[in-house]
């Protein structure tokens, strides 16, 4: 596990254009291009890989995630508390099994840190000394009084923000309470700090008084969190996240998750993020992201599915949610059975029919033998944005000789979540400035 470990931040250094950025303020600080490599759970390079597993195993990991990160984005936006003993699923628990890993270096002089990337939290938290309560983790815990450049962040200065959910006052100091899905507690105290970004040739970046969270206490309910990671880093839209603080842009590439040898996953941060392709409105609800979406197209098909099933209320409590949290993508059942039912009518008399998994139907066959010149399945998204999967993003596999519709029918609500399997081949721009996404087909090696 050692060598496999130390491999593995080997493989997840970022990849900059830039070397060095000299600012005043985070609020000022644009780099032109941070890149950060994203490491999946799957792939051979991650902390986490255990080649014991098989591919049973892992479509159970995957399934099993998924549906708790659905539950857990269904109970936050209904307002459902996550401090209760009703929750006990979400992004901490399960993202350890198919998230995908950042690692960046915190302090003078830098310590690094393996984060949990989530578009649906905002505060980035990395565990500090002294740890009232702290999770064992494979790299050295951050220690503040050490490092030459870190400072607390008083009640009264504007990084405290008293209007973003989770964020106190702790006089004299600013701090923090989070709650998760799995039942999991974070608290403790902002911190500024200088934040660097370290390149394969061994070149670095650095951004100063950036804002996160130094945990002091973390109440670790399921005993899942350790082992490896150090924290979170949260990619939403509120004042306390890196996005904001970085420029309000980003952009994520996903290339391959089935494929563990892919290492062109990557995440680039400020200016630098790509944003070419067609590009549509997004909306901001909260933590999560909102696009509208149309309908959804079987080859040349449209189905008949009505366009409110996909309608957004100004809750959040339906709609349609991108996130890079779950695997699988989740439909309202008035979408799912109209899809279901024509992918059962397309496969009679290709592969057998031999059950269903996670509500979905699977087939016995191979994907990449028996999927020859099966027709794209394309989300329609407004503006002319389409989101076009091909077999490896619309079926899983689910054993070695079975495979499922990446997708599942959902009962709670109408409420539609675009997960990152159909996100794959694709780079996904963010501009919260503009209110706007970019969707872009790409091979995520060009980027770099």
């Amino acid at each position: 596990m050692a060598v496999l470990f130390n491999l593995f931040l080997l493989s997840c250094f970022t990849t900059i254009a830039t070397t060095s950025i000299a600012t005043t303020s985070p609020t000022n600080a644009k780099p032109k291009r941070l890149i950060t490599k994203l490491i999946h759970h799957n792939s051979v390079y991650s902390p986490y890989y255990n080649p014991k597993d098989t591919i049973a195993d892992r479509a159970r990991h995957t399934i099993n995630s998924s549906n708790a990160r659905f539950d857990y984005i269904w109970k936050k936006i209904e307002g459902i508390p996550l401090d209760t003993d009703d929750v006990r699923s979400g992004v901490i628990a399960e993202n350890r099994r198919v998230g995908f890993l950042a690692n960046i270096s915190i302090g003078s002089p830098p310590i690094p840190q393996l984060l949990v990337m989530d578009t649906g939290s905002s505060l980035s938290w990395t565990q500090c000394r002294p740890c009232t309560h702290c999770f064992t983790q494979a790299l050295p815990i951050f220690n503040p009084p050490e490092s030459a450049t870190y400072s607390t962040v008083p009640c009264d200065a504007h990084n405290c923000y008293h209007q973003v959910p989770g964020i106190l006052c702790r006089a004299p100091h600013c701090g923090f309470k989070l709650y998760y899905g799995d039942g999991t507690t974070v608290s403790g105290f902002l911190g500024s700090e200088k934040i660097t970004f370290e390149t394969s040739d061994e070149g670095i970046t650095s951004v100063p008084r950036l804002v996160f969270g130094c945990a002091t206490d973390v109440v670790n309910v399921m005993g899942v969190l350790g082992g490896q990671i150090s924290g979170l880093l949260g990619l939403g839209a509120e004042m306390t996240s890196l996005v904001s603080q970085l420029g309000s842009k980003f952009s994520y590439c996903i290339g391959s998750i089935w494929d563990p040898q892919y290492i062109h996953n990557q995440l680039i941060f400020g200016e630098g993020a790509k944003t070419e392709g067609s590009t549509t409105s997004l909306e901001i609800i909260g933590s999560f992201y909102h696009i509208r979406l149309d309908s959804i197209s079987v080859g040349e098909k449209m189905l008949d599915i009505s366009p409110q099933v996909f309608e957004l209320t100004k809750d959040g409590t339906r709609g349609v949610i991108i996130d890079s949290g779950s695997t699988l993508t989740y439909l309202p059942k008035p979408a799912f059975d109209p899809l279901k039912d024509e992918v059962l009518s397309l496969m009679n008399g290709i592969v057998q029919f031999v059950g269903t998994e996670n509500s979905s139907p699977c087939f016995k066959g191979v994907i990449d033998r028996d999927l020859v010149g099966f027709p794209v399945v394309t989300f329609n998204f407004a503006d002319g944005v389409d989101l076009a999967l091909d077999v490896k993003s619309f079926f899983s596999v689910a054993s070695r000789n079975t495979f499922c519709m990446a997708m599942a029918p959902t009962n709670a609500a109408n409420l539609t979540i675009i997960g990152v399997l159909a996100q794959q081949g694709y780079n996904i721009a963010y501009n919260l400035a503009s209110k706007t996404i970019s969707v872009q087909r790409i091979d995520c090696a060009l980027l770099e």
